[in-house]
């Protein structure tokens, strides 16, 4: 649910364009907050809110006012005087006559500028159908459903979620000359394949281009690129469970097909994958068939414990880096499990593949 929840929840970014020189002037209003209660301007730094400015609400409504440069990604919050709860969204100040309404539900907006009258448009449309899986969700706790409706309430989720990344997708090409979608970009962007990343690498506006989020992205895509569909795949080195040193190429383009597994013992996603390759492997390991486990471990002993209680039983390697894991950087993987099928020639013909597509593509490839 994280990661449908916070697609709007976002690291600080300084956007690149002039809003001019007379100010900002944000106005607005909490549900269920009383007069004397305070609402803070702030911005994210690591992985904490930072205070910036705070206001005090009177007669109903708060007010900052000041110069901006930029547009800025930032946070109104509020905490109630119980200390009991709390309410934030973001929204970019930049300057104009912001609007904001902060809500309980989902009705959060910030409107009146141009970024934020984009945002607003976008925000709008994933409340909605957060509304609706969370919906889904609650009703899922309904004791009386048979498993046949479970499962049909799962795929209604899952189509939701799938729309509401296909919505920010949309977001971030419609914005991705302006601050919105450049933020969007550096949020999202490992939910978006080459062809999606690609065509809007040129679009990005220059004063992005000393960005750290972004620079990564570009080399991200520049190495998705090498390692796509079509393209020979790319070699490297590391370590087996043993501590021998052992290459890529030592099992691929050798006739075999190989599915390379980026995985990790902390990876709860990666463990319920893992019965789905065990039952891949001892149905297709003597037909020129193999598997070649990536780990993206810290802990040798965890690794190791791993691969005896999930079955592994095909060749492992890893140098226990996590996410600086070369392997894992060479072929831009940003989240596992992630898997790189590869054929007996050593070309790549699929990436991404779990569950039933891949053992429906396993069908095709192996005769």
């Amino acid at each position: 649910m994280k990661k449908i929840t916070y697609l709007l929840a976002a690291a600080a970014v300084f956007a690149a364009c002039n809003s001019g020189n007379k100010g900002y002037t944000v106005t607005g209003t909490v549900e269920g907050a009383a007069d004397g209660d305070t609402v803070y301007l702030q911005t994210v730094k690591g992985r904490q809110l930072v205070k910036l400015d705070s206001a005090v609400i009177a007669n109903g409504t708060f007010t900052f006012e000041g110069t901006q440069d930029t547009a800025a990604n930032r946070y109104i919050t509020y905490k109630t005087a119980e200390k009991k709860g709390a309410m934030m969204m973001d929204f970019f100040l930049e300057n104009g006559k912001i609007n904001i309404k902060l809500t309980a539900g989902e009705g959060d907006s910030a409107t009146g500028t141009a970024s934020n009258d984009a945002y607003q448009e976008i925000r709008t449309q994933l409340a909605g159908l957060n509304s609706q899986m969370m919906a889904i969700y609650n009703s899922m706790s309904d004791t009386t459903l048979t498993d046949e409706q479970r499962e049909a309430k799962g795929k209604e989720m899952e189509a939701l979620q799938d729309k509401m990344i296909e919505t920010t997708k949309a977001g971030i090409n419609k914005n991705i000359t302006n601050p919105v979608g450049v933020h969007l970009l550096k949020q999202n962007f490992y939910y978006l394949d080459v062809a999606d990343l690609d065509p809007l690498m040129p679009q990005i506006p220059a004063a992005y281009e000393n960005d750290e989020v972004i620079i990564k992205i570009k080399d991200n895509v520049e190495k998705m690129k090498a390692t796509a569909v079509g393209q020979k795949f790319t070699d490297f080195e590391m370590q087996t469970p043993e501590g021998e040193n052992v290459k890529l190429s030592d099992y691929v383009g050798k006739g075999k097909v190989v599915l390379v597994d980026f995985w990790a013992s902390w990876c709860g996603p990666c463990r319920r994958e893992m019965p789905n390759l065990v039952e891949a492997y001892a149905k297709y390991k003597n037909k020129n068939f193999e598997i070649v486990g990536v780990s993206l471990d810290q802990s040798g002993e965890s690794w190791k414990e791993a691969i005896g209680k999930l079955n592994i039983t095909w060749p492992q390697m890893s140098d226990l880096k996590y996410w600086n894991c070369e392997g894992a950087k060479l072929y831009a993987v940003s989240s596992i499990p992630h898997t790189v099928l590869i054929d007996g020639e050593g070309t790549i013909i699929a990436r991404g593949l779990h569950g039933d597509e891949l053992q429906q593509k396993l069908v095709e490839v192996i005769k």
